[in-house]
């Protein structure tokens, strides 16, 4: 007995001694960044430049793969199922990790359990806003317009799954109003087809429509935000507008598949960190309309938590379900 306890101590002691050796030698070989959602899309734009700047703080490449489909699911879910050897990871927005769980019948991933989160690395608040022939200036006169008229005013959205999605159906339920939501496929038409004034009103999040926004061929009624977005600074936030508590915000984050080694995670933790705290890099995401949110692995997994518990309690009480 003696000796078989020194031999499980002896092979314990060697494992230690091998983990850490690798993870030190990691990575050794490209690393592939699945997006879960097709190029030219705000997401696509932050994991390049993530990938970029990993690229040459690791010394591999790392390659993005756009997986999209199903709001994220299609993508967030071959990663989930990867070996967790730090070899592919996954962009995440709120709604592939916070909502798609909740939302989608069978998504074929638990974000809790088949997932490892790396780092927050930006949010972008979902904007409410009007195509400028909408009689329409303030959040209070959207309001009064869809009781006016329930059920006959179009809201565009991105696709079920997406915060700006949910943002819709979150107003409805806080303002106590019923309209129609439009989804499309991306935040690209949603932003075309708003400028063509097929839908009157939209929550999108600002990148796409920044221009626009600011030129005036789109206008912005509120943020969904706790505080006003530094790039449109006079625009209120739904509380000050007389919505109080109505928030939606958008977090961008990097994961791995579940059992990844814990010091790969912090590796690829620490080099997350210094690059979303380059100025270079804190000037793209804020072109993005986005604002810097570096975390720890723990930071964002609690995020994680608190988002799904939120979104996860409207979709179960509005029995909302994709199939």
């Amino acid at each position: 007995m003696p000796r078989a306890r020194a031999f499980t101590a002896g092979l314990a002691g060697l494992l230690l001694a091998i983990l850490p050796a690798k993870a030190e030698d990691y990575p050794s070989r490209p690393i592939t960044l699945v997006v879960p959602f097709p190029a030219g899309g705000g997401v696509d734009a932050i994991g390049r430049i993530v990938a970029e700047k990993l690229s040459s703080a690791l010394g591999q490449q790392v390659v993005i793969d756009n997986r999209g489909g199903a709001a994220g699911v299609i993508g967030t879910r071959a990663v989930a199922k990867t070996a967790p050897d730090g070899y592919t990871l996954v962009m995440a927005t709120t709604g592939s990790v916070a909502i798609n769980p909740t939302l989608y019948a069978n998504p074929g991933y638990d974000s809790r359990k088949d997932l490892a989160p790396i780092g927050l690395i930006s949010s972008t608040p979902i904007v409410l806003m009007a195509h400028p022939s909408f009689p329409v200036k303030s959040l209070s006169e959207v309001i009064a317009q869809a009781k006016q008229n329930p059920g006959k005013i179009d809201i565009g959205t991105p696709p079920p799954g997406t915060s700006s999605f949910l943002a819709a159906e979150l107003f409805k339920v806080m303002a106590g109003i019923d309209f129609i939501i439009v989804t499309y496929k991306g935040t690209g038409p949603l932003t075309t087809d708003l400028l063509g004034n097929h839908v009157p009103l939209a929550f999108n999040v600002i990148a796409p429509a920044i221009g626009h926004l600011k030129s005036g061929t789109l206008r912005a009624i509120a943020v969904a935000a706790p505080s006003r977005s530094s790039l449109l600074p006079d625009v209120p936030t739904a509380t000050e507008a007389g919505l109080p508590g109505f928030e939606a915000v958008l977090h961008y984050g990097l994961l791995a598949p579940a059992g990844t080694p814990k010091p790969i995670i912090n590796r690829l933790n620490k080099e997350l960190r210094a690059i979303i705290a380059s100025p270079e890099v804190r000037q793209r995401i804020a072109a993005d309309g986005g604002d810097p949110i570096p975390s720890s692995p723990e930071e964002y997994a609690a995020d994680i938590d608190r988002e799904e518990t939120k979104w996860g309690a409207l979709i179960r009480k509005l029995k909302l379900k994709v199939e």
